[in-house]
């Protein structure tokens, strides 16, 4: 059983920078495909970014790319976002999560893929 604690939101301008982190417990965290998905109010939850077990391989959803920056590190279970550039319609609560099933970067955009989720953070971005 893995547990996944996000950290790191808050309230920013427009045009500002936040970065979340996720500690993960409870599992080899090497072995699993890390990504964050995030949800605003009367949406789905949807994909934000995902990357591959040793951190190679990375994927984006459109909607983030050239400003957002997923990274892990192993040694410390742990997996962060960066995101600058952030824009209003970034509001939503982020929510970590893990996977075991390794699967390639196009299926790990599809949140069913996921067994472990954090309980998510909010992030505000104020025009």
């Amino acid at each position: 059983q893995v547990h996944l604690v996000e950290t790191g939101g808050g309230l920013v301008q427009a045009g500002g920078s936040l970065r979340l982190s996720c500690a993960a417990s409870g599992g080899p965290f090497s072995l699993y495909t890390m990504a964050w998905f995030r949800q605003a109010p009367g949406n789905e939850r949807e994909f934000v970014t995902a990357i591959s077990r040793g951190g190679g391989s990375t994927s984006y959803a459109d909607s983030v790319k050239g400003r957002f920056t997923i990274s892990r590190d192993n040694a410390k279970n742990t997996v962060s976002l960066q995101m600058n550039s952030l824009k209003p319609e970034d509001t939503a609560v982020y929510y970590c999560a893990a996977t075991g099933t390794n699967p390639t970067l196009n299926r790990a955009q599809n949140r069913a893929q996921y067994e472990y989720w954090g309980q998510g953070t909010q992030v505000t971005v104020s025009s």
